[in-house]
């Protein structure tokens, strides 16, 4: 049976870039072409199996055959988010089929309803076994390896996970990090034996031993730019060495070197073999001997399972100690016994019928980026077992027993096997907070509904994103589908997890607001005092920092988690335990100096950001100065309280307004023709007349050296495809800010294009370039009467009524809009003038939009982690190393975790606070009060006391305004001085103040927060 209704043909070589922007990124064009055209089975169709298949079809390979002969029970619907209580009795996979479908119209997603056969597992490139016995894992991996298909069993049982690799004996790997090839501007290549070369000073090279490069642009030695790859050996930061480069000649000048990714082949054998001297891949290095043991204890889980039909009951010791002998057996007959943690192995035992979607979403994420891999050979593939645990998780303060364990016959029985009735009451009424249901959120929201929390009697989920849903968010925001393209997020995700929880109806409350200072009369003290807990999926720093100050101020935990393509975080802050998010900064990014972008560019990042900043400059600054003008008075004065940018501003509202306003689509192309001419023809000749090619400074060194690249001005030919598009889209864009209606045929531009005459470009003297970044350069001064005279040129406000343009505000996912066609276009047409390579649309839209590599794969797996540490967080423990910050890397792969970072501490008498301490004061006191009150009950001297931006007392103030304050209220005391009255819906207020100890020192203190209402 196949669920085949709405698949969408493509070629296959071609890829929806609009659906797969994010996860181009990630995986690149060769890797996505590659999984297109794999065919994957997937065995075993519970929370693991669904886990696994979901993000294998968002990612889009070319099949997904699902196969699962058992029937529904309920305690599937732990984790099986696509299982239904109407599907209790069915087939798994039949009533999963259809729902999988839904999520990628390109993959044709079908069920396997017949026995797993050898025939018919040799008709994929993939088999993914979950939930299946040893056995029949050992013998469908027989076949695989024999027939060069790449084979993976997983498993997870309660908050215990298990991953096996078998790609075969000869798989390639041909990027093993994904990372972008590392290159470099030389400053000198030796022409010694050794062959060391030296980068341009402040580049460091960021090469390892045994990397390989290869050259180009290197004069002197131009038989190196078509040698092979040459391996490296690093001898510094500044400086590596190629070998013998004596047959070259001698080095000139130029160059810059290149990374070349080289392919790794590795051999894998299978698991009969593997289970005899099982290499492994360390999930948590603080738990170095547990693979070792776990790698035992699941093959006597499995020896249980055979011999009984079913696996042990939770907390039933008797089975557990079955489950230690028959590890004790296993290890008995091993070539490499090891000493075993038998509390870890009846662990196992005790939790094996547990089935918590935290787990599944983590290794699920883990095994579906392994599909990606084996399909396509980008990143490198564990080799060969991973295990995993999260044992730090179960409930600390309560004793689990058999009788807490016991089913209930609901759908949370996975969940109360390993954590307890008791617990799970706990969890279902926990009240969370969402910031943001984009793919975090979404991930976020499902595996809380399948744990049931927010379900219970005082349980409550809120969620709230601003945002509406796009096409390129559906690769990766499982929840939504095309027909929700142009909803809001927040109430698509909380409708799509009511469905698969229906315990959770009436328990969802869904926002459009953004959580801001602006929005706190919706997000009040009663709103946050009130919740268990905030959990962050945002993609924003500032959102974040805000979100982070509101948890530290009402003391509650935050999780906190991002991805990055393959590298995920997460990041756990509890009250009077750790920092808090915003304790810690990103290094910023480095800008691009302002000399570099405008007139020595020597890479394609910065013409690109070039091209970035003109489409601004040319299709939104201008056009909203000229609105601003005829609809604001006084727009004019403020301009010129600017005067270094006023002339530039009142001209671009004269040439939009009188000079280059266009009556028709044929005066666009020619406004266009000359941009064209102005940016790649004069100016760059202008710069060769300041600066000559053979130009040389006054130390005698080539002025054109180093980073600077010498330019060529370009020769407008409209038969040049790049010199055509650049006008297209330009021209479009122009006619867009005036209404008028653009073309898009070549044909017609060329007919219009040949008869615009161009006048040929004379060079000036005494025009000025900026050389360095710190010098300042002004061509021209301006004075008041030359601004005046630009300014009475201006057509009057009332003689254009209703007249209004419409800027371009940038959109990068738009591909009907021209605005990464012009980038596109002005960027390589500098990086031409440059000889700098070009770019194609895809890099340039990566960085021009700033857009921020995704895959499902890593979402999923991150949101599970987070998941883990809520578990500890609803429980309650409260010391920190019960806690994991964590951050992988699926391409390695790598996991590391580390207890959060403890909040630091500060003394003032014999007092010791942290950030997350504070003054709290209750009563509207006056000012006297305040300061009596700290003096009495703290022995502080209040030296200085403000509000915000307001200083309400200082030691030095007059004496007379003092006096006038001193009797004040609080509450009267800022409404006097902000001249607006305290909110309603703030109950206390925020007070900084600096004090004096009883010494008489200036003493750091927590703020004060007064209770007013």
């Amino acid at each position: 049976m196949t669920s085949m209704e709405g698949v969408q043909s493509a070629p296959v070589d071609s890829i929806d870039e609009g659906l797969y922007s994010r996860q181009l990124y990630v995986l690149g064009h060769k890797a996505m072409l590659a999984m297109s055209q794999s065919n994957v089975l997937i065995v075993g169709m519970k929370g693991l199996g669904v886990e696994i298949a979901k993000n294998v079809i968002l990612a889009g390979v070319k099949s997904v055959t699902i196969h699962d002969q058992g029937l529904t029970e309920v305690t599937d619907l732990s984790s099986q988010f696509y299982l239904h209580m109407s599907d209790i009795g069915k087939p798994r996979a039949l009533a999963t089929v259809s729902r999988l479908a839904e999520l990628n119209s390109y993959v044709p997603v079908s069920v396997l309803s017949t026995e797993l056969t050898e025939a018919e597992i040799t008709k994929y490139q993939v088999v993914v076994l979950t939930d299946a016995t040893l056995a029949e894992q050992l013998r469908v991996n027989d076949i695989t390896h024999q027939h060069g298909i790449k084979f993976i069993a997983a498993d997870t049982r309660g908050l215990f996970g298990s991953v096996f690799n078998d790609f075969g004996s000869e798989f390639v790997v041909t990027d093993q990090t994904g990372e972008e090839p590392v290159h470099g501007m030389i400053a000198g290549i030796s022409s010694e034996e050794n062959g060391l070369v030296t980068c341009l000073e402040d580049h460091r090279h960021g090469l390892e031993d045994g990397d390989y490069v290869t050259f180009a642009e290197v004069q002197g030695m131009e038989g190196l730019n078509d040698s092979e790859p040459k391996k490296v050996t690093v001898s510094g930061p500044y400086t590596f060495k190629i070998g013998d480069t004596t047959s070259y000649g001698n080095y000139k000048t130029g160059g810059i070197f290149t990374q070349v990714k080289q392919p790794k082949t590795l051999k894998f054998v299978p698991l009969r073999e593997s289970l005899k001297a099982p290499e492994f891949v360390y999930s948590d290095f603080a738990k170095f001997d547990r693979p070792a043991n776990l790698i035992v204890a699941f093959q006597a889980l499995d020896s249980f399972r055979a011999k009984h039909g079913v696996l042990p009951l939770p907390r039933n010791e008797a089975h557990a100690v079955e489950v230690l002998n028959f590890s004790i057996a296993i290890n008995a007959q091993s070539a490499n016994p090891i000493e075993l943690d038998e509390k870890l192995i009846k662990e196992l035992s005790y939790q094996a019928r547990g089935d918590v979607t935290p787990m599944c979403a983590v290794i699920g994420g883990l095994v579906a980026q392994e599909v990606l891999k084996a399909c396509s050979g980008k990143f490198c593939p564990i080799y060969q077992h991973l295990f995993f645990d999260s044992l730090e998780s179960l409930p600390a303060n309560s004793a689990l027993t058999e009788q807490s364990c016991r089913p209930q016959g609901t759908r949370y029985d996975g969940i109360i096997s390993v954590f307890g009735f008791e617990y799970f009451t706990k969890l279902s009424n926990a009240r969370q907070f969402l910031v943001g249901a984009g793919a975090i959120g979404c991930e976020m929201l499902k595996n809380w509904s399948m744990l049931g929390l927010g379900s219970g009697p005082e349980g409550y989920i809120y969620v709230t994103d601003m945002d509406t849903i796009e096409k390129s968010n559906l690769n990766r925001q499982f929840l939504f589908r095309p027909k929700d393209v142009g909803k809001l997020k927040s109430e698509c995700a909380a409708s799509a997890v009511e469905a698969m929880n229906p315990d959770l109806r009436g328990k969802i409350k869904s926002f459009a607001d953004r959580v801001g200072p602006e929005t706190e009369n919706v997000f009040g003290d009663e709103f946050w005092e009130g919740l268990t807990g905030v959990t962050n999926a945002l993609d924003n720093v500032d959102a974040r920092k805000y979100v982070d100050r509101r948890c530290v101020y009402y003391r509650k935990p935050l999780l906190e988690s991002g991805t990055l393509g393959t590298k995920g975080n997460t990041q756990v802050v509890l009250p009077h335990l750790t920092e808090s998010y915003s304790s810690s900064n990103d290094p910023p990014e480095k800008s691009i100096p302002i000399c570099t972008l405008k007139n020595f560019p020597n890479q394609i990042e910065h013409t690109i950001q070039w091209a970035r900043d003109m489409f601004d400059g040319l299709f939104r600054g201008p056009a909203e100065n000229v609105n601003m003008y005829l609809t604001q008075a006084n727009f004019i004065q403020s301009t010129l309280r600017e005067p270094g940018s006023a002339k530039e501003t009142i001209e671009s509202i004269h040439a939009l307004l009188v000079t280059d306003r266009p009556k028709s689509f044929e005066q666009c192309i020619a406004w266009a023709r000359f941009k064209f001419q102005d940016y790649y023809h004069n100016q760059i000749a202008q710069l060769l007349y300041n600066f000559p090619v053979d130009a040389v400074t006054s130390t005698g060194t080539p002025f054109w050296s180093g980073p600077k690249r010498a330019p060529t001005a370009v020769v407008f030919n409209p038969e040049e495809p790049l010199h055509l598009e650049y006008i297209i889209a330009a021209a479009n864009l122009y006619a867009f800010i005036f209404g008028l209606k653009g073309e898009r045929d070549k044909k017609y531009f060329q007919t219009v294009l040949a008869g615009i005459s161009v006048p040929a470009f004379t060079p000036k003297t005494g025009v000025k370039i900026q050389v360095q970044e710190n010098e300042q350069v002004q061509n021209q001064s301006t004075d008041a009467s030359e601004l005046e005279d630009l300014i009475k040129a201006l057509p009057s406000p009332s003689t254009l009524p209703g007249f209004k343009l419409s800027p371009c505000d940038f959109e990068k996912d738009d591909d009907s809009n021209f605005h990464i066609d012009f980038i596109a276009a002005a960027s390589n047409l500098r990086a031409t003038n440059y000889a700098i390579a070009n770019a194609d649309r895809h890099k340039t839209k990566f960085i021009a939009g700033k857009i921020i590599p995704a895959i499902a794969t890593t979402t999923a797996l991150v949101t599970g982690l987070v998941c883990l540490e809520l578990f500890k967080i609803v429980d309650g423990k409260d010391k920190i190393e019960d806690y994991k910050n964590g951050f992988i890397n699926l391409a390695l792969p790598f996991f590391g975790f580390s207890e959060p970072i403890a909040a630091p501490k500060y003394k003032y008498h014999e007092s010791e606070w942290t950030l997350w301490d504070r003054f709290d004061i209750v009563g509207n006191l006056t000012l006297q009060q305040l300061l009596d009150k700290f003096k009495t009950d703290y022995d502080l001297e209040i030296t200085m006391l403000s509000s915000g931006v307001s200083m309400l007392y200082s030691f030095f103030m007059q004496k007379a305004k003092r006096e006038e304050r001193i009797n004040m209220t609080i509450t009267q005391l800022i409404e006097t001085i902000s001249k607006k009255p305290v909110p309603p819906h703030v109950k206390a207020l925020v007070l900084e103040v600096c004090v004096n100890d009883r010494d008489g020192e200036d003493v750091e203190v927590p703020y004060v927060r007064i209770v007013v209402r």
